[in-house]
């Protein structure tokens, strides 16, 4: 069986991951609403409008540790035969720990200032927005991985 990250990474299907992640980005910032919201469209705006593609490639770049942190969950989902989507749900904050650690790792090599202190004014809040995203991205990965 191959792993999860040489599964997403893998040349036959990188190109529409990253696209599918993209897009969940887009769509769990657009979602959000009130003034934390605000916060984050417009961290997120800035980050996009003052280094643009500098999403596509932290995408680019995470994704295969994205992966490998995730795969001991996966795994206890598909080895308990249970849907990948029911398995994260019940395991939101497992699932946006792993995730956070290389996030924060990576938010304190940045040399980007604008992108660091946005990720750091942000930081509070993560692991709530993060665990919202949870069924896009377990709906994302089971769409890639099955």
């Amino acid at each position: 069986m191959s792993s999860l990250s040489d599964v997403l990474t893998g040349p036959e299907k990188k190109a529409a991951v990253i696209e599918d992640c993209l897009a969940l980005i887009d769509a769990e910032v657009g979602d959000k609403g009130g003034l934390s919201g605000l916060a984050i469209k417009a961290g997120y705006g800035a980050v996009k409008g003052i280094k643009p593609g500098f999403v596509r490639q932290a995408v680019t770049d995470l994704l295969p540790e994205f992966a490998t942190a995730l795969q001991p969950i996966y795994d206890e989902a598909t080895t308990a035969s249970k849907a990948v989507p029911d398995h994260f749900a019940a395991n939101s904050e497992r699932v946006a720990d792993a995730l956070l650690a290389i996030t924060d790792a990576r938010a304190a090599r940045s040399k980007h200032k604008i992108v660091k202190g946005t990720y750091d004014k942000l930081r509070s809040s993560a692991k709530k927005n993060v665990e919202a995203a949870i069924p896009r991205l377990a709906k994302m990965i089971e769409k890639h991985a099955s």
